[in-house]
């Protein structure tokens, strides 16, 4: 189930029918005023009621009255609300409600406002979360939002169903409203998050056959040499897609094994879950893993070197998964699965991740704990 995290700024889109180029500050104010009215619940509503007309996988995560709930209980989407919300709200407000909402953890933070709001969001949330913004505001020049709400409601169906939805990196800018009064446009940077578009699928992934995975794999393992960073060690976990990167290094590594390479050389091979943890205790690791294909598992399954206590101490977000689009579209829609051994730790990692698929390129897809994975949708061991 998508646990989504709902932020509404209760005064985006305030300035705009009023003809104040925003609704910052004081313009919010004038234009309540002039009785002019918000824009952004009727904009959440409707992106509620389209979502729950078609799929109820999903979980709503929200803040208190007019940043949220209210919205949830108009569309008639039951709501859980994790943030009190005083009569008048300030973006204060919004960049605890998100700090909130990405420690309880939520799958994907929605937001409805413009740039103001994108960048209060960013200021928290960074790359840390996956974002999408639905357009409510009056200035809406950064990346993060939709076209529009119905396309908002139609990317979370796509997550809902588990398909292949892309992820870029998208840029947080704002106008200056007092230099936009003056009759100066001007632009400000001020940082990116991590957003979904809609799958893009390369065409040697479509005609398939062992050529177009290799192509793929070498893509994949081409992206990952060139971003690893110089002094950083990396655990290579086992399967043919990694291998592709040990090959990439030109490293002597293990296929079904766990190597260890460092400035792209190859400081210990075929390592074991007490050599791991030893390395884990004494330096930060970033661990890359794959799927089994077919299965779909990522932990438990021919990498019992990577264990609980292993992956405890490299941490969650240290930990890079990558696969072919192939190899995740021959799953159907199933979850991964982790089996730690450890359900504390496997529910820690449930969620849906980001899985690095090409050069520069990756998706979102569900990883789940198999205590709620059912032998009826396929799952085996």
């Amino acid at each position: 189930m998508l646990r989504i995290g709902l932020i509404l700024n209760p005064i985006a889109g305030l300035g705009g029918p009023a003809g104040l180029k925003g609704s910052d500050g004081e313009a919010s104010r004038q234009a309540l005023v002039k009785g002019f009215t918000p824009q952004a619940e009727s904009r959440v509503v409707k992106v509620l009621t389209q979502l729950s007309s078609i799929t109820q996988d999903f979980q709503i995560i929200t803040c208190g009255t007019k940043m949220g709930a209210d919205a949830c209980r108009k569309a008639g989407v039951e709501c859980l609300e994790v943030y009190a919300v005083a009569e008048e709200t300030t973006a204060q407000d919004t960049e605890e409600a998100a700090q909130i909402l990405i420690a309880y953890p939520v799958d994907i933070l929605v937001f409805a406002g413009g740039d103001g709001t994108a960048r209060n969001i960013c200021h928290v949330a960074g790359d840390r979360c996956l974002v999408l913004g639905i357009p409510s505001g009056v200035k809406m020049h950064s990346g993060v939002f939709a076209v529009t709400p119905e396309a908002a409601a139609d990317l979370l169906v796509m997550l809902c169903r588990h398909q292949l939805v892309g992820t870029m990196v998208s840029q947080v800018r704002d106008l200056d409203e007092n230099e936009l009064r003056a009759g100066h446009v001007k632009t400000r940077y001020y940082g990116e998050m991590l957003t979904p578009c809609e799958g893009r699928y390369l065409q040697h992934v479509k005609c398939g056959g062992v050529e177009s995975e290799e192509l793929v794999q070498a893509d994949i393992a081409a992206f990952i040499a060139e971003t690893m960073q110089p002094g950083q060690t990396y655990v290579l976990g086992s399967g043919s897609t990694i291998m592709a990167v040990k090959n990439e290094l030109g490293i002597d590594g293990t296929l079904l094994g766990v190597d260890v390479v460092k400035d792209h050389q190859l400081i210990a091979k075929d390592v074991d879950e007490k050599q791991l943890y030893q390395l884990a205790c004494e330096s930060a690791l970033v661990l890359f893993v794959t799927l089994i294909g077919g299965q779909g598992h990522v932990f438990g399954r021919g990498n019992q070197q990577l264990s609980a206590r292993v992956i405890t101490k490299i941490g969650q977000n240290n930990i890079r998964i990558i696969a072919t689009k192939a190899k995740i579209k021959t799953l159907e829609g199933r979850p991964l699965i982790v089996d730690t051994g450890d359900e504390t730790l496997d529910s820690q990692l449930s969620g849906f991740k980001t899985i690095i698929t090409g050069y520069d390129d990756s998706v979102v897809y569900p990883m789940g704990n198999p205590e709620h994975c059912s032998r009826d949708e396929g799952i085996r061991s």
